[in-house]
């Protein structure tokens, strides 16, 4: 492994029956919770793809409680984006984040409804009548990643993938704002929905523009890179205090557990850019070694996952998953 600063050691192993008694606890605890954490950790941190217990998100727990809300018009909410966060569009981010199986047929009914019916001029995803010209490329970035996900046909989302790569800046991110008081630097909040939505659709193996796709997703990682994942590039301040806030779901929001998450699902190698991001996860570390959920972004919820201040199973699963793809020793001998 990585120690905290980098150094080569043993190769992290999935097998539970050798992981040490702490981290073994930890894993105990996060398999307590619900089936689509118990997937989660198979998948990360235990390496057991576990489609039965992918299965079973649509039939129990958070799963059935977010396609229960569902609507006879197909739509979660009012409407495409509205109100948040019960709207279509952020609980169709959180099935994907459940990692719902792909093949929903009532996920997979709702984005043919909205590709139908909500597009704007642009090609992106209309919001409302705001946006009916141009669209909002953070929530296109979102929107591809779960269409892409659910297994929409490619051609469909052509248009999406060519409103994202117009708004392309020249410092290599993303901001939404450039079509609605024309920004002139890119947003961390933007950039990481994009390079999520563009990293699911490079893993579906889609082909659409795919060079310019993944020339965009490398200079938009750089973007974040040259900022240390929280930290002016031109001061080296904290850009916002809240970017290194842990709360879950994060919604539009950047942080550096979701950016951390990101890297590491995209199979990114270690940049010692990332150390100072790492240095504050671990510091935000409990002594039981988990980690607690943190500011809640406010709004209307479905449902509350977990309660803010006590430990988090999300949090916690995350920045094992983290952690381990980079090879970084954490473990202590304190016990959940």
């Amino acid at each position: 492994m990585h120690s905290t600063l980098g150094d080569a050691t043993t190769p992290y192993t999935n097998t539970l029956a050798v992981i040490r008694m702490d981290e073994h606890q930890i894993i105990e605890w996060l398999l307590q919770g619900d089936v689509s954490i118990q997937y989660q950790v198979h998948r990360d941190l235990l390496g057991n793809d576990r489609k039965d217990l992918q299965d079973r998100i649509a039939h129990e727990g958070w799963g059935k409680q977010f396609l229960s809300k569902r609507k006879s018009n197909g739509h979660w909410g009012k409407r495409f984006y509205q109100p948040k966060w019960i709207s279509s569009h952020y609980t169709l981010l959180d099935l994907r984040n459940l990692s719902l199986s792909p093949e929903n047929e009532k996920v997979q009914e709702t984005i043919k409804m909205i590709l139908a019916t909500c597009k704007a001029e642009d090609g992106g995803i209309q919001l409302g009548p705001s946006t009916s010209v141009h669209s909002d490329v953070c929530v296109n970035g979102m929107f591809l990643n779960y269409a892409t996900y659910f297994q929409t046909e490619e051609q469909e989302l052509h248009p999406v993938v060519d409103s994202i790569l117009n708004e392309l800046m020249p410092d290599g991110g993303f901001n939404c704002r450039t079509t609605r008081s024309g920004a002139i630097h890119s947003s961390l909040h933007t950039t990481l929905s994009v390079l999520e939505g563009l990293i699911e659709f490079q893993k579906a193996r889609y082909t659409y523009r795919m060079n310019e796709l993944q020339s965009a997703r490398k200079s938009a990682e750089e973007f974040v890179l040259v900022h240390q994942l929280f930290l002016s590039d031109r001061t080296g301040e904290i850009i916002r205090k809240d970017f290194l806030n842990l709360p879950y779901p994060s919604r539009w929001k950047y942080n550096i557990l979701r950016a951390l998450d990101y890297f590491q699902y995209s199979g990114c190698k270690w940049d010692e850019r990332m150390n100072p991001a790492i240095q504050i996860l671990l510091k935000k570390r409990n002594t039981d070694s988990t980690w607690k959920l943190q500011a809640k972004h406010p709004g209307k919820e479905h449902f509350e996952m977990e309660k803010t201040g006590n430990p988090s199973r999300w949090n916690t699963l995350r920045a094992m998953r983290v952690l381990k793809h980079f090879e970084i020793e954490t473990m202590t001998n304190h016990k959940p």
